[in-house]
């Protein structure tokens, strides 16, 4: 579905849904002060699961068409490598090996996201861990029968758990893993990895002038003819389809929302995330939100989800530590929001 913007000097928009946190907000001004008489497209399509929306500037309508047509076609592909919804998707394919001693050949997607997910499981030491999927299938089974996993099943999916057991061979393109039953999960970075994917592709057909926007993780190019950047809302813990809580500006890189906000269920009074925990294997107990701005889409995705696991101190020190990358978390505290943000999340704010 494309949309092409309303020509009103001034007027601020927002676009389709809040996804995962995050508000797009735009500014429209009129055609003719655009340089090079840029346009504003706005196109959305249904893929990942979400609402996929894709805003660029360009020229011409029939070129903006063909870019954003290329786009979702990519992102049809990646689909086709990352998902662990379709049986035959390459990750679950990948998964059929576990346990066999054989390395597999993968393609240099996948290979590459696995590379950067390992890096990101060492640096949030586990708290990030693509091979989550034992625990992560026991919780949306226990999401939809509204049911706890039993302490025996949680054990036994633990043991299946564990980032240091893939082994990547860089020369021959390969990914051994080494336990029987283990599951790979990407949900928690393949998002990121797939907007920054679409950005670049853009930017090579000649768009740089673009906001990609994946659910909670966007990627923002150049900013937009004669402003700063572009603008993005951080939406309320405690009301997430409500008006942003934070007005931000950016341009040339990732922000990613992770947090229980719409995804979660509640047994017996508890709240329980769809965020698990690696290292305990239950999903979180404390309704939380965290935003990460970095300098790629796979590492904003990623980090979002670890800092929720890691909680406000242990989060807070591992952003400072990151080159590039900024964060605010809120927690719920008594059902108050409870908010600690980064040395230089502030740097982004809309003047």
């Amino acid at each position: 579905m494309r949309s092409k913007d309303k020509q009103l000097n001034g007027m601020v928009t927002q676009i389709g849904k809040q996804w995962g946190g995050l508000i797009i907000c735009l500014v429209c001004l009129t055609r003719t002060t655009f340089a090079q008489s840029l346009e504003r497209f706005t196109f959305t399509e249904p893929h990942l699961g979400t609402i996929i929306t894709l805003t660029l500037y360009a020229s011409e309508e029939n070129a903006a068409n063909e870019a954003a047509r290329s786009a979702f076609l990519r992102v049809k592909e990646l689909d086709l490598i990352f998902s662990d919804y379709k049986p035959d998707s390459e990750v679950m394919r990948l998964c059929q090996h576990a346990g066999s001693g054989q390395p597999v050949p993968v393609s240099p997607e996948l290979f590459q996201l696995l590379q950067r997910a390992l890096v990101i499981s060492d640096q949030t030491q586990g708290a990030f861990d693509v091979t989550v999927g034992p625990l992560v299938q026991l919780w949306r089974r226990g999401r939809k029968q509204k049911t706890l996993p039993t302490p025996d099943e949680i054990a036994a999916a633990r043991e299946l758990v564990g980032w240091k057991r893939i082994v990547l061979n860089p020369a021959q393109q390969t990914v051994e893993l080494t336990k029987p039953g283990m599951r790979l999960d990407f949900g928690g970075i393949a998002k990121g990895f797939i907007a920054q994917q679409v950005s670049q592709q853009l930017r090579e057909q000649g768009f740089q002038q673009t906001l990609v926007a994946v659910a909670g993780d966007l990627v923002a190019g150049d900013a937009p003819p004669q402003k700063a950047g572009w603008r993005i809302g951080v939406a309320p813990l405690e009301t997430p389809n409500g008006p942003p809580s934070r007005m931000l500006q950016l341009k040339n890189c990732a922000i990613s929302t992770s947090g229980d906000a719409f995804q979660f269920v509640e047994i017996a009074g508890v709240r329980y995330s769809h965020i698990v925990d690696p290292q305990t294997g239950i999903g979180l107990t404390q309704q939380s939100s965290c935003t990460i701005i970095a300098k790629e889409g796979s590492t904003a995705d990623a980090l979002a989800t670890a800092v929720c696991i890691l909680g406000s101190a242990r989060g807070l020190k591992l952003i400072d530590s990151c080159e590039q990358t900024a964060g605010l978390l809120v927690t719920a505290i008594d059902g108050k929001p409870q908010t600690v943000e980064s040395k230089s999340f502030s740097e982004y704010d809309l003047p």
